[in-house]
C-alpha cells in the first residue's frame, strides 16, 4: 500500500513545481524528495514527473493521478476536522486564484476579517488573468468572471456581472452622446485586446458590435483609468467603475444596451466529494459578502 506521507510529498512538489521547494516547505532534503518520488513511481510502475534541471511536470499518469490524490488528501483533511470536532477551526494554507483587478479591488480589500476569524489559516492569493488549471497549479478555487461552461470542475454562482456602456462626462460635452448603436462608429471606443467585439443586449435581442478607436492596449486597467479620462467610451463592469458611476465621473450612454448577462461571477473548485472546511468557509464567506445585489451597485465600497 501508497505511503500517505509519499502522496503528500508529491502533492507539494506538483505543486511548488520542483523537488528543492518542496523540499524547503516539508523540511526535507531534496534528495529525499527524489527518493520519495523514486519509491511511489516505482511502486505504481509508472513515472508520474518529467524531470529537468530546472522543473518538473507531470505525465499524463501524473496528472490523472495527481486529481485523484489531491481528492484524497482533501477528504483525510475533512474528516480529521469532522472527528476532532474543529471544523470550525481553519489550518494549513488556502491557495486562490482572481483575475487581478477584481482580486486587487474586490478580494484583497475584505482578507482581513476572514482571517482574523480563522488565524491559523494562511491564504495565498494569486492574482492572474490568466485561467488557472486549478489541479495542475495545485490552487483550492479559483474566482472566475465569464460564461460557466461544462466541465469537471464545481462552480458556484457568486454575483451576476452587469456590464454596461460609458464615458466621462468631459467626453460626451466634446462629442455628444450616441444615441443607437450605429452611432458608435462617429465615437472613439476603448476595447482591450480580449473585447475585439462587443456582445450587448437590447430592445432588439442580442447585438454584436466591433469597437474601434486610436488607443490599443491589452490592459483593462488602462481602459478604465482611459475612460475615466475622458477618453473614449467603453463596455465595463459595475464592479469595475460602480464608484465612479456613483460620482457621476462617468456616466452611463446607450442605457437600453448592456453586456451578455450570461456573464457571472463564480468560485470554480475542483470536484470532490467531500469540500475542504477551508475552501467552502472562503466561498461562503465571498457570497454573504457579495450578497444577491453585489454592493457595487451602490456605490462606494465597504471598508
Amino acid at each position: 500500500m501508497t505511503d500517505l506521507a509519499d502522496l503528500e510529498i508529491f502533492s507539494r512538489v506538483v505543486t511548488t513545481g520542483s523537488m528543492s521547494a518542496a523540499g524547503r516547505a516539508l523540511g526535507l532534503a531534496p534528495a529525499a524528495v527524489s527518493k520519495r518520488i523514486k519509491r511511489l513511481e516505482t511502486r505504481l510502475g509508472t513515472r508520474l514527473l518529467q524531470r529537468t534541471t530546472r522543473q518538473v511536470s507531470l505525465t499524463e499518469a501524473g496528472q490523472g493521478f495527481h486529481e485523484r490524490v489531491l481528492g484524497i488528501l482533501a477528504g483525510i483533511e475533512e474528516a480529521e476536522a469532522f472527528v476532532s470536532g474543529r471544523a470550525g477551526a481553519m489550518r494549513g494554507t488556502l491557495r486562490i486564484s482572481a483575475p487581478t483587478s477584481f482580486g486587487r479591488m474586490h478580494i484583497a480589500p475584505h482578507l482581513k476579517p476572514f482571517m482574523e476569524a480563522n488565524p491559523e489559516l494562511t491564504v495565498n492569493l494569486v492574482l492572474t488573468d490568466k485561467f488557472s488549471d486549478i489541479v495542475a497549479d495545485g490552487f483550492d478555487l479559483a474566482v472566475r468572471i465569464g460564461e460557466l461552461e461544462d466541465s469537471s470542475l464545481v462552480a458556484r454562482r457568486l454575483a451576476s456581472v452587469r456590464r454596461v456602456l460609458v464615458a466621462a462626462p468631459a467626453y460626451v460635452e466634446r462629442h455628444g452622446a450616441p444615441v443607437s448603436i450605429a452611432d458608435l462608429s462617429h465615437h472613439l471606443c476603448i476595447p482591450p485586446h480580449n473585447q475585439d467585439v462587443w456582445r450587448l443586449e437590447g430592445p432588439e435581442g442580442a447585438v454584436v458590435y466591433r469597437p474601434a478607436g486610436t488607443l490599443v492596449t491589452n490592459s483593462s486597467e488602462v481602459v478604465r483609468e482611459a475612460v475615466i479620462a475622458g477618453m473614449g467610451i467603453a463596455l465595463r463592469s459595475t464592479w469595475d467603475i460602480g464608484l465612479e458611476l456613483g460620482d457621476s465621473r462617468l456616466v452611463q450612454v446607450l442605457p437600453q444596451y448592456e453586456g451578455s448577462r450570461n456573464v457571472v461571477l463564480s468560485a470554480v473548485y475542483a470536484s470532490r466529494q467531500f469540500l475542504p472546511a477551508k475552501v467552502r468557509a472562503f466561498i461562503d464567506y465571498l457570497a454573504d459578502l457579495y450578497g444577491p445585489t453585489p454592493y457595487w451597485e451602490h456605490g462606494p465600497r465597504p471598508g
